[in-house]
């Protein structure tokens, strides 16, 4: 029982993908689509940050006192990465879902394919 709770952070990153999976297959609206990718992203970053933590580490800010525990950086410096790609990549999807909106008149999936079905090959 301990280690289940021990280990809560990675139940946190669990519970959070799989809602931001589940929100990007279920749903139909576009945007709600890019919620979900951001919830699914922001647990990765979750697990990582939580995996670069270490029991009685210091920010690794090195000091001349000996048997200092550091945190190790290495998580840190990618999530920062993954982050600036991340709002990259959902101020792409928003561009394209407001072009989405100007053709179609609709951001929901199922009327774009239902008007996409309708129109013929040009």
């Amino acid at each position: 029982m301990s280690n289940l709770i021990g280990l809560y952070s990675y139940w946190i990153v669990i519970v959070l993908m799989m809602a931001g999976l589940y929100i990007m297959i279920a749903r139909y609206n576009l945007v709600k689509k890019i919620i979900g990718l951001g919830l699914f992203q922001t647990s990765i970053f979750y697990l990582y940050i939580t995996m670069g933590k270490v029991d009685g580490g210091t920010a690794p800010i090195l000091m001349d006192e000996p048997g200092v525990v550091y945190s190790n950086p290495l998580p840190h410096v990618l999530i920062l990465t993954a982050i600036v790609v991340g709002v990259a990549t959902t101020a792409v999807a928003l561009a394209l879902i407001v072009r989405i909106y100007e053709a179609y008149g609709t951001i929901e999936e199922d009327e774009i394919k239902v008007i996409e079905a309708a129109e013929p090959d040009a």
